[in-house]
């Protein structure tokens, strides 16, 4: 069994597929259901293609097939084929994903694998650091000295540490508000929403705010902020999961270990289970347009409230003064 030493994404040009090669022993590997996904064929028709050129002996079988951990740091393998075999197959493939991939393996990947390796070669010799994960480690230390939120602050260790982070993805916000989720659950058992809806309170002072931007009190926008309904005991338990996620963060980028958003949110929960929290399951009972609809109303009859209580200090203050001019 074969620990992969990094991991290269291929985009297909259509957009629709996204496969995840796994380098190790100077070579990039695949699965059969990856190259199904690569070319946009089923995995029979790749074992079928794989048996042809085995038994054309274009390549020989033991050198193109392996047994690679399919997840980082899980003790599970799967067999894996090498970038000859993919190669071989996707002459086989009809249609555009078959010569796509070999112009970018033959053109990029090829070129990746060998100055990739010869550059380790160098930095042995020279004793420096890997570029990449210098520059990420650099990164995190910075986020961490920054005054941005401290949901902020992980939503930017993960985008800076994720090789297929891209800001357009549509699955990008849906996947940082899960991890969000995950965070508020752990230190007080409810979703963000649920925790808005539960919390926000018209009769109450603040509204139930705990803290706000704002030096002149509570505006709009502070309403719709699930941190700003958290006790301080429950701020003080943000914090430190904070600070321990971004210390994990900087632990793997020490290590070398490259990352996707999967991974992170893998990683989350056995570090949630580690550090012996709750973990939510699922995206929790209330959706954030509920929870915004909500603390909008709530917000607008806390306004109303606050404005009848004006109205009837200036009501009372003018009949206070009426009364003095009549005893003069």
């Amino acid at each position: 069994m074969t620990h992969p030493d990094e991991v290269v994404i291929y985009n297909t040009d259509d957009g629709k597929a996204q496969v995840r090669l796994q380098v190790a022993e100077h070579d990039a590997w695949l699965t059969q259901k990856q190259m199904a996904q690569l070319f946009d064929v089923t995995t029979s028709a790749i074992s079928h293609h794989i048996k042809e050129v085995t038994l054309s002996r274009e390549i020989g079988e033991e050198s193109t097939f392996k047994q690679l951990l399919k997840v980082p740091g899980q003790n599970r393998s799967v067999n894996h084929y090498n970038l000859d075999m993919i190669i071989a197959v996707g002459y086989r493939v009809r249609g555009p994903r078959g010569s796509q991939f070999r112009t970018w393996a033959t053109q990029v990947l090829r070129e990746y694998l060998v100055k990739g390796f010869a550059l380790d070669d160098q930095r042995l010799k020279s004793d420096n650091h890997d570029t990449y994960f210098d520059e990420l480690l650099e990164r995190i230390r910075e986020i961490r000295l920054s005054e941005r939120q401290f949901f902020r602050k992980i939503c930017d260790v993960i985008a800076a540490s994720s090789s297929d982070y891209n800001p357009k993805r549509t699955d990008v916000q849906q996947f940082f508000a899960s991890i969000q989720n995950k965070l508020h659950f752990a230190v007080h058992g409810k979703t963000a929403a649920e925790l808005i809806i539960a919390r926000a309170d018209a009769a109450k002072d603040n509204m139930g705010l705990t803290n706000w931007d704002s030096v002149n009190g509570p505006k709009t926008k502070d309403v719709i902020v699930a941190k700003n309904y958290l006790t301080d005991d429950e701020l003080r338990e943000m914090a430190r999961l904070t600070t321990m996620y971004l210390d994990y963060a900087e632990d793997r980028a020490d290590k070398r270990q490259g990352m996707l958003l999967s991974d992170w949110k893998d990683l989350t929960d056995k570090w949630l289970v580690f550090n012996e929290r709750e973990v939510l399951t699922g995206a929790g009972s209330r959706s954030h347009k509920q929870a915004t609809d909500y603390a909008m109303e709530q917000w607008e009859a806390h306004k109303r409230t606050l404005d009848a209580k004006v109205d009837a200090k200036d009501m009372a203050a003018l009949e206070a003064a009426v009364r003095d001019m009549k005893n003069k």
